[in-house]
């Protein structure tokens, strides 16, 4: 196989290429499903409620807030409600529900000295 340069690729190369394409997300993938399936176990081996961050939770009733996912996720949203293992958020409009037991880290959103929130958030 050639390319306009005329530089000859090997099939083997070729082949290589696109299998470490579909190889290095899938594993990427799997990694994240180990993670989450470690994290439901470990709390059903410790039979830990989400009490206390819901508890916390309910302090952000009302606020627009950055909110950390155990999986390496990032939600920005106004908190509505906080049920039963559940952080009830708006953004855009729309209502998303989080499983507490996924949150890490929950957070107001970042304003500056007139009160507006920051276009750039570093974490």
């Amino acid at each position: 196989m050639t390319f306009n340069g005329g530089v000859a690729l090997n099939p083997a190369i070729l082949m290589a290429i696109i299998l470490l394409c579909i190889i290095l997300p899938a594993q990427a993938a799997e990694r994240n499903r180990r993670i989450a399936i470690r994290i439901i176990q470990r709390k059903k081996n410790k039979k830990e409620t989400c009490s206390q961050m819901k508890e916390l939770a309910i302090k952000f009733i009302d606020k627009e807030c950055l909110i950390y996912l155990s999986l390496g996720g990032q939600v920005e949203g106004t908190v509505k409600e906080v049920a039963d293992g559940a952080l009830i958020i708006e953004r855009g409009g729309e209502i998303e529900a989080l499983n507490l037991d996924y949150i890490v880290r929950l957070r107001e959103y970042p304003k500056n000295k007139k009160g507006k929130k920051k276009s750039f958030v570093l974490d």
